[in-house]
């Protein structure tokens, strides 16, 4: 919304402008003619003349601030509480599913306060509450808030002071699964026409990846990855498995040069005991952490397969090959943006504190 007040000005700015008439003022008293006062207080000379003849007839009480024009609202302060407390409550709360909706706010309202408000009147209210139109992160029920808070109290630090004493690379390792089914996006189309999308209807093209954002304080964040293309032929890799994962360890422990300390989620092929024995063949410059389960926003991972995605979303390739080759061209671009990288860790909360 262009103004908080509905129409007018907010509280602030109408300050801000009074300050800016009572010092036209000051100048006027002074003899300093009206251009002159346009032109020093970078208003227009329209403003100062009109400035100038209230001054003239009222002195400086007439360039003081009438506070909002129009009617005053009717949803009242405590209204406004209430109505922000039961909105934080989430629409399961009072009934609803998934989200709120203006329309369902206005019913809220007016179960509560008989005071019915249009669709257009609970946006204004909304907005001068502080409140906007956000997509939601959806967050897995079975999700456990407490055991998030603890891993954060107990192993992050853990995590933190491994690193520091060993000089290690923190590396946050995760796999997606690419199909040639491109993700949903917006596009332009008539009014009334829903647009569509021609995509391939077979299932046994796939695109595997894993990646490795690797962090080190005071040096440049680093993403390492693989590919691995399923075109559907008899006993073809479908995903990567433990070796895969542990040469790609390895190719990262190469390039970097140094320990690692590995930080990934609870999947069965990172827990089972081929893992379990090939991690352990590489404890000299390998330590392991666990993230806590369905903890995806604490992998900076995430952000680089939502970011791939976001671009292969205006891409439609025709075979698995392209998909690939599309695939690693995006990563490899993420490579040398090493800020990008950066925003990725700091969304998880878990980024390093320098040396």
């Amino acid at each position: 919304m262009r103004y908080p007040d509905g129409g007018g000005l907010s509280a602030q700015e109408r300050a801000r402008r009074e300050r800016v008439r009572f010092e036209a003022a000051e100048m006027l008293e002074q003899g300093v003619p009206p251009p002159v006062v346009a032109r020093r207080l970078r208003v227009s000379r329209k403003s100062a003349y009109a400035w100038h003849a209230l001054w003239s007839g009222g002195g400086v009480e007439a360039l003081r601030s009438k506070g909002p024009s129009g009617p005053p609202s009717r949803m009242k302060p405590e209204w406004r509480a209430w109505l922000d407390e039961a909105l934080e409550q989430g629409p399961a709360a009072h009934g609803w599913v998934q989200r709120w909706t203006l329309p369902r706010i206005a019913l809220l309202i007016a179960r509560r306060f008989y005071v019915r408000f249009s669709t257009a009147q609970v946006s204004r209210i909304l907005h001068k509450m502080g409140w906007s139109v956000q997509v939601p992160v959806h967050r897995a029920a079975e999700r456990d808030p407490q055991a998030v808070e603890r891993w954060m109290r107990q192993v992050w630090p853990t995590v933190e002071k491994t690193v520091r004493d060993q000089g290690a690379w923190l590396i946050f390792e995760d796999e997606l699964g690419q199909s040639l089914r491109p993700p949903k996006a917006r596009t332009w189309s008539r009014r009334g026409h829903t647009p569509v999308i021609k995509v391939t209807g077979k299932g046994s093209g796939r695109v595997s990846l894993a990646a490795l954002v690797c962090a080190r304080p005071g040096q440049r964040t680093r993403l390492l990855y693989r590919t691995l293309t399923h075109t559907g032929r008899k006993n073809e890799k479908k995903g990567f498995r433990e070796d895969d994962l542990a040469r790609l360890l390895d190719a990262a422990s190469q390039q970097l040069g140094g320990k690692i300390v590995l930080l990934w989620d609870n999947a069965a092929q990172h827990k089972d005991a081929a893992m379990r024995e090939l991690l352990e063949t590489r404890s000299a410059w390998l330590t392991v952490f666990y993230l806590p389960p369905y903890t995806p926003d604490l992998n900076p991972a995430e952000g680089v397969w939502a970011h791939l995605k976001k671009s292969l979303s205006s891409l439609a390739p025709c075979t698995t090959g392209q998909l690939a080759t599309k695939s690693r061209t995006r990563l490899k671009r993420m490579q040398y943006r090493a800020d990008l990288l950066d925003g990725f860790i700091a969304e998880t909360g878990l980024s390093l504190a320098p040396p």
